[in-house]
């Protein structure tokens, strides 16, 4: 099962990486070629942009779905095995709710300024 997150999450990652890197190289090819070629690049990447803020979003939500999913399954497990501290652990579970949310809403901050600010 471990094995299975860290191949999902490593493929996550390069896609990430794949997306940066596909966008700087598609802005460096457009100001090496001119002013012309370099506006003409600037109204194209505006949905480089939205493909690379879609899937930062897209890859946050999924990985925190998934990770999510995952604290639940465990949660209810060791509740099961042990209910005499299942407010414990309940609270437990939602502060590392609260966590990977945050890191959820961090991806939709930085495609915001992705689309806006760069």
């Amino acid at each position: 099962m471990k094995k299975r997150i860290v191949s999902i999450m490593s493929i996550l990652a390069l896609l990430l990486v794949f997306t940066g890197v596909f966008m700087t190289a598609n802005e460096t090819a457009a100001f090496a070629a001119g002013e012309e070629a370099a506006a003409e690049a600037a109204a194209d990447s505006t949905g480089d942009k939205a493909m690379a803020a879609g899937i930062v979003v897209g890859l946050a939500a999924a990985a925190g779905a998934i990770g999510m999913g995952i604290a639940v399954a465990k949660t209810t497990e060791s509740m099961a095995r042990q209910p005499e501290i299942a407010g414990k652990i309940n609270s437990t579970m939602m502060l590392g709710m609260v966590f990977i949310e945050t890191a959820i809403i961090y991806a939709l901050v930085i495609a915001i300024l992705i689309i806006f600010v760069l």
